[in-house]
């Protein structure tokens, strides 16, 4: 057999073997999730407000001595997303933190996946604020974040969300880049013991007003599947 010809046999023995493999064993379909108008920011009275400005595939973020939110209604295209992945890098870092403590629990991101049951997801409005659609029953939020003082891989129940947050810790303080892949699913069992529902909300936070102090961060290439 000639080169050409083992090439062709090759590409087509491969592509044989992916199409038999069920949906489940192939690489699932990445929805991109553009940082654009649909965010909608979340401010706290009596506190400065992070700064985000929206750069289509990435997220700049500063925080002098703040605390903000941005959120937005998960795409429809990934409300029964199981996976995620983004790029993030800190070129200032708050310090260490305790993140199960109330006014104490800065950090340098957080990355939030809100979930509800499919009749819950069913009746909610894309209007609905945050905070209405955290108080909700059957909302359940996975927050990954880059900052504190536990290890990574540490869960830590919300001190905010009364046992509906938990908070997993990807990376601890300090500077860097690096590319964060989730398994939402499994994340979600650990956390609640339960399958997650329907993706409903995404949100991105930076604080820094506990400690006083500046930090510089970005968000890129977010995607989910």
């Amino acid at each position: 057999m000639d080169r050409r010809s083992f090439l062709i046999a090759t590409a087509a023995a491969a592509s044989a073997t992916t199409a038999a493999l069920p949906a489940a064993a192939q690489s699932p379909r990445m929805v991109p999730v553009a940082f654009d108008a649909r965010w909608r920011a979340l401010t706290f009275p009596g506190r400065t407000p992070t700064r985000y400005k929206l750069g289509g595939t990435t997220l700049t973020i500063e925080a002098d001595a703040s605390s903000s939110l941005i959120y937005r209604p998960a795409p429809d295209a990934a409300r029964g997303a199981t996976t995620a992945r983004w790029s993030w890098s800190v070129s200032a870092s708050v310090p260490p933190t305790d993140l199960s403590r109330k006014g104490g629990d800065d950090r340098n991101l957080s990355v939030y996946f809100v979930f509800m049951d499919p009749q819950a997801a069913a009746r909610l409005s894309p209007d609905t604020s945050p905070r209405r659609l955290l108080a909700n029953r059957s909302a359940r939020a996975l927050i990954y974040v880059w900052g504190g003082q536990r290890a990574p891989g540490s869960l830590i129940p919300s001190p905010y969300m009364r046992g509906r947050g938990v908070t997993v810790v990807l990376r601890g303080p300090g500077t860097g880049r690096a590319q964060a892949r989730v398994d939402l699913a499994a994340d979600h069992a650990s956390a609640f013991r339960t399958a997650p529902g329907v993706l409903v909300g995404l949100a991105v936070s930076a604080d820094s007003d506990d400690t006083d102090t500046a930090l510089r961060a970005s968000l890129s290439n977010l995607a989910l599947g």
